[in-house]
């Protein structure tokens, strides 16, 4: 087993999630990162290596949309890794159009709130057994704009929408990501797992690749230094291994200051994330057992 904490992060093969994995490796880590891509994840492993020659890199493979394979990723993880010390949920996705996987899911919600549910709860026991193990979900301030959160509807509502539209949906993705965050600190209540979520800010990367213009705007934005996604990335970086957070738990940290941030409602209402854990746990409960 590696000396130096082992750290599982997904969406680590671009953006922010990329910029985190090589500053975190230069730290003193053993990276077991997840992918779709084989060869994105070869450019990542050398940029990484370039950082730190000898961090060592593990990649498991699969599409984060469908809970079939994030049940195979997170079973061969927890085979292979007794204890995970930090588990980043980094992997997002802003569709301007509707799109349901073979599954039956809206593709938007799996990967960026029932992916980390289910992964979190498939390395459960590895998590429990490192010491001050850490839960890190990237949420974003998009989730004030969420519109308005029917349970347990808006889990497998497939309703079509439109570029208008997809930053509601976007944003109530990621109020679950903080309502999520709430309630992992009761589920993980006795143990030594502290859970905790973030805002990256506005970051310049592949996020909403699927706007046309999304690569002209990137070179203005660029250009203009604006959304530099490294201090989306400080934020993950901190969270994970600064002392400062060591002991902290059900926090919403911000970028930049690290400050805490008071979500908006119901991000820290107990009854609704109780609701949403259950609602959850009912929808997934084929994949977990």
């Amino acid at each position: 087993m590696s000396e130096y904490p082992i750290i599982v992060m997904t969406g680590a093969t671009s953006g922010i999630g990329q910029i985190a994995a090589i500053e975190i490796a230069k730290r003193g880590a053993h990276l077991v990162l997840t992918a779709r891509n084989k060869e994105r994840a070869k450019a990542t492993e050398k940029l990484i290596r370039e950082a730190s020659p000898h961090t060592e890199v593990d990649f498991y493979f699969g599409d984060l949309s469908l809970m079939h394979d994030v049940r195979r990723i997170g079973l061969e993880i927890k085979q292979n890794y007794s204890k995970i010390d930090v588990l980043i949920h980094n992997a997002g996705l802003h569709g301007f159009e509707q799109r349901v996987t073979s599954e039956g899911f809206a593709e938007m919600i799996a990967v960026n709130y029932l992916t980390p549910w289910l992964l979190t709860n498939l390395l459960k026991d590895s998590l429990v057994k490192a010491k001050n193990a850490k839960i890190i979900n990237v949420a974003s301030e998009a989730s004030r704009n969420h519109g308005e959160l029917k349970l347990p509807y808006d889990l497998t509502d497939t309703s079509p929408f439109t570029l208008r539209g997809s930053s509601k949906i976007y944003g109530k993705t990621k109020l679950l990501n903080i309502m999520f965050t709430g309630e992992l600190v009761r589920q993980f209540s006795g143990t030594l797992v502290n859970a905790n979520a973030l805002n990256p800010g506005f970051n310049n990367t592949g996020l909403g690749r699927e706007l046309r213009i999304s690569s002209v705007l990137g070179k203005v934005l660029e250009f203009l230094n604006i959304g530099d996604p490294k201090r989306g990335a400080d934020i993950i970086v901190r969270l994970a291994l600064d002392s400062e957070y060591e002991r902290v738990t059900g926090g919403y940290f911000n970028v930049g200051t690290g400050d805490k941030i008071d979500p908006i409602y119901p991000g820290k209402d107990v009854s609704m994330q109780q609701s949403l854990w259950n609602d959850t746990k009912e929808l997934l409960l084929e994949y977990i057992k």
